[in-house]
């Protein structure tokens, strides 16, 4: 990591401050972390403990305690008390719940774009939603939990405001954490039929079909397709 200008000497020049080695060792973590919970490695339900975790990905305790308070904030996991992380069980009534504040808050905002921006702005989008479509296809559930993220935050970013895209990506990502019930690895044609749908929803914002977009938009979040 290199260098980054945060100071300055008495002469008035920025003295590089080299931020620690850990901060991208904890960065490397949180995503194996990340993979490992949304492709079901580690288990709903499972107990980690710090010493263990920094075993298995070679590395010192306190990153995978930073990685573990950070997926702790997005409630993949629970801090257990001299024990470690517990991988959060999560039911069918949480994802639905989830499915409907995410209902709630993307669907008006679609909408409301879909009457304001013109076809080529969501044309503009299309090769997000292939990617998608190939990610899926390799059936890479972590990588397209990625993707689909990304095709969404870009969606969503064409109103302009960073607080709801970091609002709803948050509400997605924990849509995406496996329920305690759900069958893992989940299907390539489960992740291709997801995906799908992405370039069906732009095709009707690129048509101007709100009717279609307010359907397909509250299909998509439904846990039930998961």
């Amino acid at each position: 990591m290199g260098p980054v200008e945060a100071e300055e000497s008495g002469g008035g020049r920025a003295v590089p401050v080299r931020l620690p080695e850990r901060l991208s060792v904890r960065d490397q973590v949180l995503d194996a972390l990340r993979e490992a919970i949304v492709t079901g490695e580690l288990a709903p339900g499972s107990v980690h403990s710090g010493p263990a975790l920094a075993a298995r990905y070679g590395v010192s305790a306190t990153p995978v305690r930073e990685a573990m308070q950070a997926l702790a904030r997005e409630g993949a996991v629970d801090v257990l008390p001299n024990r470690g992380f517990r991988i959060t069980e999560r039911s069918a009534r949480d994802l639905a719940e989830l499915a409907e504040v995410r209902a709630l808050l993307e669907v008006p905002v679609l909408l409301a774009l879909a009457r304001a921006l013109p076809a080529g702005r969501w044309a503009e989008l299309l090769p997000l939603a292939e990617e998608t479509v190939a990610v899926a296809a390799r059936g890479d559930r972590a990588a397209y939990a990625e993707s689909d993220r990304a095709f969404h935050r870009a969606l969503l970013g064409l109103s302009g405001n960073l607080q709801l895209v970091a609002v709803a990506e948050d509400l997605h990502r924990r849509a995406q954490w496996p329920a305690a019930d759900a069958p893992l690895p989940l299907r390539p044609a489960a992740l291709l039929a997801d995906a799908a749908e992405h370039n069906v929803l732009l095709e009707a914002l690129i048509a101007g079909d709100l009717r279609t977009v307010e359907s397909l938009a509250r299909e998509h979040v439904s846990p039930a397709r998961r």
